[in-house]
């Protein structure tokens, strides 16, 4: 199973994926409708497009997202140079994403020279998922980032077709982009609290552009020239379409708006169709598990967010953890009493300053030593016992002598 937070998880996911009996991905417009149907357009990727099935039991959403841009951008590789070569392909991405930002301006990411390819790629990767440094912060605003990821793979096709990214290319992508949006939601008839909270997000999750004032006020106004790929045309429909959608519904403007991009864009009114009915299906299969939809309560949201993190960081740690916190008797004595009561104040002082001393121990949990991470502990807590039922209902017997 590929643990896409441990090191060396893209050659594992090689290993597993890249046979010489898979063939090479060779329909654009099916790649691309097929990548659609995961989730990966709109940021909450359900499965990959992949002919081998891969287990992800326990995911986070961040692992999820990682294998998505890896996956999505190696089926682009295929389309542009009819191989599977994932040595040539890794190589590309990391010359691909140095042109996109310089290692010398280090913004995103820092390469060590004896860094192999796939481990630099990794870090890449990693970089362009977590966008935010803080912690708190990321489990707040990281809501829509992801589904502008599509953009990374917008340009990697651009320069594997002309060996460079055009000049100010992702800007320039962003503002149509946000623009669409913004028009989109000026078409519905009915107006939801979430309009305009979707708007913003889109806006605080572009990572070249600013916008102090959306100019545009009309589809007819916005000059749509710059875009000659299909791709980049087949993602400006699917995002309006996902904009448009927030109410659950599609109404008969709203349609004609898409109908109309679609013409200006000169792509058939069939795929512009197939676009609403897939967007359609996966936010209704999948509307309680996307971020977005659940932003009405922030701190429900980063509660959900957070909580998942912590549970699969302990059962990933499970074992090391258990023999750190078996070495101290007072600690295992203060967890199993917080199971049948409220600890007072010196001793959750002391159950925190223990655990926080573990994890200074346990590479995984030094998550809970950054700022913000000290919010989370008592969600650690919380779940220790349950994760490790046998060792705790012992030391409750030995408690009780």
């Amino acid at each position: 199973m590929i643990n896409a937070s441990a090191h060396g998880w893209i050659d594992k996911f090689f290993f597993g994926q890249n046979s010489q009996k898979q063939t090479i991905i060779s329909d654009s417009k099916l790649f691309y409708e097929k990548t659609r149907e995961t989730g990966f357009l709109v940021g909450y990727t359900t499965h990959f497009v992949t002919e081998k099935p891969i287990e992800t039991k326990g995911w986070t959403t961040e692992e999820f997202s990682k294998i998505a841009l890896l996956n999505t951008l190696f089926g682009v590789y295929q389309l542009c140079e009819n191989n599977r070569n994932h040595i040539e392909f890794i190589q590309k991405c990391v010359d691909f994403y140095n042109d996109l930002h310089p290692k010398s301006s280090n913004i995103l990411y820092k390469i060590l020279p004896q860094d192999s390819p796939s481990n630099s790629l990794e870090k890449i990767i990693n970089s362009r998922i977590q966008t935010n440094e803080n912690i708190i912060s990321k489990n707040f605003s990281h809501i829509l980032t992801n589904a502008l990821l599509f953009i990374d793979v917008l340009a990697f096709k651009k320069y594997l077709k002309g060996g460079n990214i055009p000049e100010k290319y992702l800007k320039k992508t962003e503002e149509i982009i946000v623009n669409i949006v913004s028009l989109a939601l000026k078409t519905k008839e009915t107006k939801t609290k979430y309009d305009e909270l979707l708007q913003k997000l889109f806006e605080s999750s572009v990572r070249y552009t600013k916008f102090s004032k959306l100019g545009i006020v009309s589809l007819e106004n916005l000059d749509l020239s710059y875009f000659s790929d299909d791709y980049e045309k087949f993602y400006l429909i699917d995002m309006a379409g996902m904009a448009m959608w927030n109410d659950q519904k599609m109404e008969k403007k709203e349609e004609e708006f898409l109908f109309q991009l679609a013409e200006k864009l000169q792509i058939p009114n069939s795929f512009a169709k197939k676009s609403i009915a897939d967007v359609d299906l996966f936010l209704t299969t999948n509307k309680n598990q996307i971020p977005y939809f659940n932003f009405s309560n922030p701190v429900k949201h980063f509660y959900d967010q957070t909580t998942q993190s912590v549970h699969t960081l302990i059962s990933r740690n499970k074992n090391r953890l258990l023999l750190e916190i078996s070495q101290s008797k007072e600690l295992m004595v203060l967890l199993a009493k917080s199971t049948t009561r409220d600890l007072n104040p010196e001793e959750k002082k002391k159950v925190r300053n223990q655990i926080l001393d573990i994890c200074k121990t346990i590479p995984s949990l030094t998550i809970f030593l950054v700022p913000g991470g000290s919010l989370l502990l008592p969600i650690l807590i919380k779940f220790i016992p349950q994760m490790l039922p046998s060792a705790f209902n012992e030391n409750l017997d030995l408690d009780k002598e």
